[in-house]
């Protein structure tokens, strides 16, 4: 169980890293099914009361998809991809226990979706977010979303159409980071953090999260809907392997070079 993710818990936090260092923490089927399952079992513990959420390393929050294995698809696997993305989703909006998410580094694509789903975020002046999935040919559907939840639908369109990132400062300016600090502090931060949203009354804490996700399940499930629907007709037109293929051999000519 602990290949991709790794946990521990401080007294009444729980800590989950996300451990694909070497690609950034990229997700693969079996990263996100482990974090499902390593959620599930923090929320089951009575001993914990908030978790926090990181990357291993000092590079990345994570990269978002790991594209070795989006661009072997075609439109079924497609849809078992958006049925992977919605066990995980829903697993971290029904949590009845607060989730601060750690950044330490890039947090990019479904990793900036996974940040922003958590309930505050912590980061430094290197942390770059986003939404980049255009630049490798990939539709973006639960993106959109859960971005204009929080930033509204002007920069939703402005990030998913041109696929840049967002240093920390326009992060910090918009609401998306909730706390900046020194790289050394970003864990320490975090802690504090999840210690003091530990020491509020649980059943407060679980029905404010329960409204939270009442009132967006309306859209949630949309997205969750059209996912299908447009991942299918993506992957069946070829263009999204096409495009990840060069978007690898331009990352493998990069490091040659």
């Amino acid at each position: 169980m602990a290949e991709f993710i790794l946990r521990e818990r401080r007294g009444a936090v729980g800590i989950i890293t996300l451990n694909r260092p070497q690609i950034l923490n990229a997700w693969n089927s079996a990263m996100r099914e482990e974090l499902t399952a390593t959620l599930t079992t923090m929320e089951e513990d009575a001993e914990v009361r908030a978790i926090i959420l990181t990357g291993a390393g000092d590079r990345a929050f994570g990269a978002g998809q790991d594209l070795n294995e989006t661009k072997t698809f075609n439109p079924d696997r497609a849809e078992q991809w958006m049925g992977e993305w919605r066990r995980l989703y829903d697993r971290i909006r029904s949590l009845s226990k607060p989730i601060v998410a750690a950044l330490n580094g890039v947090a990019a694509g479904s990793a900036f979706q996974v940040a922003l789903l958590c309930d505050l975020r912590v980061g430094h002046p290197g942390v770059t977010m986003g939404q980049p999935e255009i630049n490798s040919g990939i539709a973006s559907t639960t993106g959109p979303w859960i971005m204009r939840e929080h930033i509204g639908l002007a920069r939703t369109i402005d990030l998913t159409l041109t696929g840049r990132m967002m240093d920390a400062d326009e992060c910090y300016r918009i609401g998306v980071i909730n706390r900046l600090v020194p790289q050394e502090k970003v864990m320490s931060e975090s802690l504090a953090l999840a210690e003091h949203l530990a020491s509020k009354p649980p059943v407060a804490m679980r029905l404010d999260r329960q409204r939270f996700r009442e009132m967006t399940e309306e859209g949630f499930l949309d997205c969750l809907s059209a996912g299908i629907r447009i991942q299918r007709e993506a992957y069946a037109s070829g263009e999204p392997a096409r495009m990840m293929e060069q978007f690898l051999a331009r990352k493998a000519a990069a490091k040659k070079g």
